[in-house]
């Protein structure tokens, strides 16, 4: 058994969302150790990634990335993640900084599906060549991509 987190925690203690996220990593890894289980498990969280490379990304999502927002879901208060935009350079350093995204083991990254697969492509391939990187992270088949 591994775990995977979203962008969403159903639960809001004020915390900014990548250190809640973060601690419930630890959280959960204790709770593997003490059951004793003999390997170590996985852990990956996902995150909304809109490289801003071009005018139509600039039209689409603008220069500024959105912090996270805290809203009532199904009468839970709930803590979403933000969506980073922005250049690549600089959604790579919020990303190196973003303590969840340093405790995981593999990050998934969600990007608009409407837009469509071409330009959903050159998003991906901008993530996994420039993103990725910078951030110490080898993109699972990035060298396929190339």
């Amino acid at each position: 058994m591994n775990l995977q987190s979203s962008t969403l925690l159903s639960e809001d203690t004020g915390v900014p969302f990548d250190q809640l996220q973060a601690e419930q990593i630890r959280l959960y890894r204790q709770a593997w150790a003490e059951q004793g289980w003999e390997r170590e498990p996985r852990v990956s969280v996902s995150r909304s990634v809109l490289p801003v490379t071009e005018d139509i990304d600039r039209l689409y999502f603008g220069d500024q990335g959105h912090d996270d927002q805290v809203g009532l879901l199904e009468g839970v208060q709930s803590r979403f993640g933000r969506t980073y935009v922005g250049e690549p350079d600089a959604i790579a350093a919020e990303l190196a900084a973003d303590e969840a995204v340093r405790a995981a083991d593999m990050v998934l990254f969600t990007v608009p599906n409407q837009l469509g697969v071409e330009y959903n492509a050159r998003i991906l391939d901008t993530i996994a060549r420039h993103i990725a990187p910078a951030i110490g992270w080898t993109p699972s088949g990035a060298a396929a991509a190339s």
